[in-house]
């Protein structure tokens, strides 16, 4: 089984070595059936990887920007939480949003600088981004479900963070490790991480063997049936 000296290695492995199918493709072998996000969750820059631990943040929509009669904590706190969320990401972690309808954007080119400035590894949004010009030019990888400029601030809040979420059905904690391509985003269960790297590496180089036999004339059946990949 493969292991790795560091999360900063693991992360370099996968966006070098690793492609979300294959992973995912592993993750079905193991029982793990449901573990990618929606397919509407893209990359806001074409061709972007990331990987890394999520830092969840649970959204909620608001109907106006406080009431005199309203009980809640956060009731007259504009963003509720979002500022401290943001804050206390920490490096190599992911930004990782839902909870919201899709009425307004959960990110933008600010929250963009300042994860950079705390060597975050991205943000992913179970909604909208707005500012993508600047976040395209940052660098930072973004992955969403789209883009749109209307704000959050008088229509969501930030109602908790460093909770487990779930997104499309797929359950995630904190520390759960997040990997993602222009084919899909991956939440890789804890327990299975170790298992689905190691097998995803073998199934590459089993693929590329694969691929050079067909190259070379033979059929797809009888490449299935030496190799058992396709």
């Amino acid at each position: 089984m493969t292991n790795f000296d560091s999360d900063a290695a693991l992360f370099k492995t996968l966006k070098s070595n690793l492609f979300t199918a294959v992973i995912g493709d592993v993750l079905d072998q193991m029982g793990l059936t449901r573990q990618f996000l929606p397919p509407e969750i893209a990359p806001l820059q074409p061709g972007t990887k990331i990987a890394g631990r999520a830092m969840p943040v649970l959204e909620a929509d608001i109907f106006d920007l406080g009431h005199p009669a309203s009980n809640g904590p956060l009731a007259n706190k504009p963003f509720g939480l979002m500022l401290e969320a943001l804050d206390d990401l920490r490096e190599n972690e992911i930004y990782i949003a839902t909870g919201a309808s899709l009425r307004y954007a959960l990110w933008g080119e600010l929250m963009s600088t300042r994860a950079l400035h705390l060597k975050a590894a991205g943000a992913i949004l179970d909604g909208y981004v707005r500012d993508a010009a600047g976040i395209r030019s940052l660098g930072f990888p973004a992955f969403c479900r789209g883009i749109y400029a209307q704000d959050q601030g008088p229509r969501g809040k930030v109602i908790d963070y460093r909770c487990t979420i779930e997104i499309g059905g797929v359950k995630i904690a904190p520390g759960t490790l997040l990997f993602g391509d222009e084919e899909g985003v991956l939440a890789i269960p804890a327990e299975a991480e170790h298992e689905a790297i190691a097998r995803a590496l073998e199934k590459v180089k089993s693929e590329n063997i694969v691929a050079d036999a067909i190259k070379g004339g033979m059929s797809a059946t009888e490449a299935f049936a030496t190799y058992g990949v396709m």
